[in-house]
Formats: structure tokens, C-alpha cells, sequence
């Protein structure tokens, strides 16, 4: 390990004379020549010039010539905002949005990102772009369990989903399904094609051509985006997400994402092929990796970072799985791949209405997917199927039960069907109360699985099963009171986790190489969140810590560091 122990020297220099404002980003953008944020004018976004008004859609506004958000000013998106298609919103390094309170919930603002429009918010880590609620100051002081305050940002698409030959509208749990290939965003109204996803591939609905999927549809670029405090439920069951993806296809490139304190799922994605990697999603209340209606795309380097340890708030699932809402047997279905996540749950144990399972890996009915290299903890479940759903089912040859267990071909309730379409192998699990289970309900542990299928689970796809906060350099533990935290979790398992005999990922242009299981490795220095992160700029998280005075890794830069480098002060590094 090499440090520059003279820029280390001046760093701390620095570093003990500002700890004062360790939470705070008031000074958002400063490296890239931005103002300060209380210095920057207000926008709002509904009276930007080429800013019309939807027909027949209440509070929400289209940006028919685009437009061009810059870091000089604050832009308040004090309506649904929707960028039409042929038009693009670039948003400039170190620009900070707002999402205002809505009246009511049917009110809540949003940013949509409609099918054949654009975003361009391509951040730096040293300038990112920041969504955020009306009320946060950026100065450290607004909660971090203040969720539903807006909604969040929604793109919409072309690409794949699997909504099947409809004829007629169908209800899809809280999305409709329009028609063919034809999807409508949960919670929102069906005025007009801007809240539709998909293309509509045969039959007649009002605003649609036919045509056909388009896997490499752009959306654009985000990068270096945080969005904060979102998740506000528009009627029961029908919640915006932090980030909603509906049929966005792999020609957009979604990295450096992080989701903070967001009231619903963190991240769901409707369908699609479009790629993530390096995502990160914190205190949140519901699942933090959500999938449905046949997306097919890939995720690598995923932290997930539960709003408590104490199993009081409303947490759900790490990843949850679906093929699609109507059990409809449409394909394609969902089949990700998924590789290096680290996911940290909340230790709830008692389900509440919309908490299924409580478990790291959710596999609802009908699921596929692969998820390699990974570590979760600190969930009631691990791996939680579905085995049956009991009689008047086409099923249960294709339960995610089915899909995952290799013995036997012929689909039944004791036999997999043959196609391991499920696939979790080489993953660690740390402190959850039961590795693998089936049947798992919000009222219900589910049905503990042993014998075969644990073998299945345990020996031959390599999963560890880490019983307590035992794993080496590894705790999933926090203590917070407010925004401070007095202890700190620590994600990065040290010695590294063995991935000897596991698949890796394959040399694509799109998966890294990453020799050891879980989000990040132990070396110094490999540090993807970096300081533009907030669970860094909150100092929630040992061992990930990007400053450079913190030499011996615990979170923070203090008098032990100071003893560590002073011995070594005029050596060599070479």
C-alpha cells in the first residue's frame, strides 16, 4: 500500500479545522465553480419558458423545448415535470433540484422522463447533482427518516417488458396494463401517452401506434445523482419510488446512483433492459432492488443500507423478485444478473401490510434472475421461494421454487423443473434467522428449508452461512440519534470474502472484474462511494470512509490517526 503521506499531512491540517461541517453540503458544487446553495436563485421549473401545461392532468407541466438546468440556480419542481420525447433536460455538475410538497398525495411533484425524451445529468464525484425535498437545507440538519416528501424521478422507455398480448386494459396489481407490450406508471392517471411505458406491439389504444421494442433505447445519462427523501404514496399500494424505470432500455447508462430516505421501494424497475452499476440506496423503507414484468438487464457494485437496526421501521425485502403482477406466465420474465451487492437489512422481524417475507432475497412467484459474489445480513430470511400457490394454478412448474432447485425435471410441488433459471450462488449471508425458506408471508417466518435443498443451497452454489455479527472485519450494527452516528457499520469484510470456485463476471464492456464477494473490497483506497456520497458525508459507515487522513480506517479523522502517521512523517514511500 502506497500513501502520499505529504498530501496526507495537509489534509489533516485541514481536516481538524473544519470538522464543524462534516454534514453538511452547503457548499454542493464548489469544485466546479458553483455558488453557494443559499446564494442560488429559485427556479420554478412550471414557469421555465416553454413550460405548457398537460390537458387534462392536474399539476403537470411538459418541457416542450427541453431545457438546460445550471448549478447558479435552485430549480423547484413544483409540479409533475415531464420531458417529452425529442427533447432532452441537461442538468450541469453540481445543480441542485427540489422536489416541493404536494397539497395532497394525488399532488405529489415528480420529475418523468417520458418515452423518446432525454436526461443528461452527468455529474462528478466531486460535483454531483442533488434531488432533494423543499424543506432540506443541505446543511446537515433535515432527518434522514423524512421520507415521502416528493415523489421522485421516473423514465420511461421502449425496451422489452412482459405485458402480453392484451386486448383490453388489465389491472396489474396498481399498474395497468394498456394493452400489448403497453404499460401505465402505478398511481398516476391515464390522460394522455405521457405516463405510458413500453410500445404498443398489436391492437388499438387511443395515442399509440403499433410498433416494436427497442432494447437499446437512450434515455440519456445520470451520473452522480443523489435523490433524497422521496416516496410518496399516491393511493394504497400505488407508491413512487426514488427512481421508477419502466421499459428503459441498455443504450442509457444509469451509474453512481444513490436513493436517500426514500418512503416506498428505492429502485424498481418495470420491465427493461437497461444496466446499473455502482447504486447505492439508504434508509429507506421498503425494498431496496425491486423488479417486475420481464427486466433483463444488468447490476453490479450495489450497497443497500437499512433506516434502523432496531426492526421498528417499515423495511421489506434487500432485493425482491417478480416475473410479473398477474402471474400471467408471459415472457420474457425477469432475468437479471446481478453481481457484488452488498445489502445491510434492518433485523425486522414482524410484518406489516405490504411486507412479504422480510428477507435479503425475496422470489416472488415465477422468478428468475442470478445473483453471484454478494453479502447480505441482518434480515429474517435469507433466500425465501415459492413453492406453491396451492390449487387452480397453472404452477407450480414455474415458481421461483422450481426455477432454483436442480433436482428432478418435471415441475411438480417436490421436484424442480430443470431449468435452474434461478440462480443464487456464492453469496454470503451474515445474522439472518433462517439461510433459506419457503412460504415466507408478512404474517409468516415461512417453512425453513433442510435437507437436499439446504445442501443444494450451502455445498454445491457455495453460499456461507455466517451465524451473529461474526464475520471478520464485517458489522452490520449502527447506532443513530438523528443524523449523528455514535457507532457505525462497517461493509467491508476483511480478509476478503473467497470467490475460488464461484462464477465471475464476464468480460462484456459492462461487469468489472472484482475478485471477492460483497460491494467493495477491503484494500484502501477501492472506494466507490467516495466523498460525494452521503452516507460519507454522514460518516455512517466505517471501513469504506474515502478520506485520506483516516489512517487506520474507523470513520474518522482524530488523534489515533495523527500517532499513526507521525512516526512516518519524512520516510520514504516508494
Amino acid at each position: 500500500m502506497k500513501i502520499n503521506f505529504v498530501k496526507v499531512f495537509a489534509s489533516m491540517a485541514m481536516a481538524f479545522g473544519v470538522m464543524g461541517s462534516a454534514y453538511a453540503q452547503t457548499n454542493l458544487g464548489a469544485s466546479c465553480g458553483c455558488p453557494a446553495v443559499g446564494s442560488r436563485t429559485t427556479v420554478n421549473v412550471s414557469g421555465m419558458t416553454g413550460a405548457v401545461a398537460i390537458a387534462g392532468d392536474a399539476d403537470a407541466y411538459e418541457l416542450t423545448s427541453g431545457a438546460t438546468f445550471t448549478c447558479n440556480n435552485t430549480y423547484i419542481l413544483d409540479k409533475k415535470i415531464y420531458v417529452p420525447a425529442g427533447q432532452t433536460l441537461t442538468i450541469a455538475p453540481g445543480t441542485l433540484i427540489k422536489g416541493a410538497a404536494g397539497a395532497t398525495a394525488a399532488d405529489a411533484t415528480a420529475l418523468v422522463i417520458e418515452r423518446g425524451g432525454k436526461i443528461i445529468a452527468s455529474g462528478t464525484e466531486d460535483c454531483p447533482i442533488v434531488f432533494t425535498a423543499a424543506a432540506d437545507g443541505l446543511n446537515g440538519n433535515f432527518p434522514i427518516n423524512s421520507t415521502g416528501q416528493w415523489g421522485g424521478v421516473v423514465i420511461l422507455g421502449k425496451a422489452t417488458n412482459n405485458l402480453g398480448a392484451l386486448n383490453t386494459p388489465q389491472t396489474f396489481g396498481s399498474k395497468i396494463g394498456m394493452g400489448a407490450g403497453l404499460g401505465l406508471v402505478e398511481g398516476f392517471n391515464n390522460t394522455g401517452a405521457h405516463n405510458r411505458f413500453g410500445v404498443l406491439t398489436s391492437g388499438t389504444v387511443a395515442g399509440e401506434t403499433v410498433g416494436t421494442f427497442n432494447d437499446d433505447d437512450n434515455s440519456g445519462i445520470m451520473r452522480y445523482v443523489s435523490i433524497r427523501h422521496t416516496g410518496v404514496s399516491l393511493e394504497v399500494g400505488a407508491e413512487i419510488n426514488g427512481l421508477t424505470l419502466g421499459s428503459v432500455g441498455r443504450g442509457t447508462t444509469l451509474e453512481h446512483i444513490e436513493i436517500v430516505s426514500c418512503g416506498d421501494d428505492n429502485i424498481e424497475l418495470f420491465g427493461g433492459t437497461v444496466n446499473l452499476k455502482y447504486i447505492t440506496t439508504l434508509f429507506g423503507n421498503d425494498d431496496m432492488l425491486d423488479y417486475d414484468l420481464g427486466w433483463t438487464g444488468k447490476c453490479q457494485f450495489f450497497f443497500g443500507m437499512k433506516n434502523d437496526t432496531n426492526g421498528s421501521v417499515d423495511a421489506d425485502n434487500g432485493i425482491e423478485g417478480d416475473a410479473d403482477d398477474n402471474k400471467s406466465n408471459y415472457t420474457p420474465r425477469s432475468h437479471p444478473v446481478i453481481y457484488n451487492a452488498t445489502i445491510l437489512g434492518s433485523a425486522k422481524a414482524t410484518g406489516t401490510s405490504d411486507n412479504s417475507g422480510l428477507a435479503a432475497i425475496q422470489a416472488k412467484e415465477l422468478t428468475e434472475g442470478e445473483i453471484y459474489n454478494s453479502v447480505f445480513a441482518n434480515f429474517r430470511n435469507g433466500l425465501n421461494l415459492v413453492k406453491s400457490l396451492g390449487t387452480g394454478r397453472a404452477y407450480p412448474v414455474g415458481e421461483s421454487w422450481n426455477n432454483w432447485y436442480a433436482t428432478g425435471s418435471t415441475g411438480d410441488a417436490t421436484n424442480g423443473n430443470g431449468s435452474q433459471s434461478l440462480k443464487v450462488k456464492c453469496n454470503t449471508f451474515v445474522g439472518v434467522t433462517n439461510a433459506i425458506t419457503s412460504g415466507a408471508t408478512s404474517a409468516a417466518f415461512g417453512t425453513a428449508l433442510t435437507g437436499t435443498e439446504l445442501t443444494q443451497f450451502t455445498t454445491t452454489d457455495k453460499n456461507d452461512i455466517v451465524s451473529g455479527n461474526t464475520l471478520p472485519g464485517f458489522d452490520y450494527t449502527f447506532t443513530r440519534s438523528g443524523n449523528t452516528f455514535s457507532a457505525k457499520n462497517d461493509p467491508t469484510p476483511n480478509p476478503a470474502l473467497s470467490v475460488v470456485g464461484c462464477p465471475v463476471a464476464p468480460f462484456d464492456g459492462f461487469f468489472e472484474p472484482a475478485s471477492y464477494r460483497g460491494a467493495f473490497s477491503s484494500e484502501y483506497g477501492d472506494n466507490w462511494l467516495s466523498n460525494w456520497s452521503y452516507s460519507t458525508v454522514l460518516n455512517a459507515t466505517k471501513g469504506i470512509s474515502a478520506c485520506p487522513t483516516d489512517l487506520n480506517y474507523d470513520g474518522q479523522t482524530n488523534v489515533s490517526d495523527f500517532l499513526i502517521f507521525a512516526p512516518a512523517f519524512g520516510t520514504s514511500c516508494n
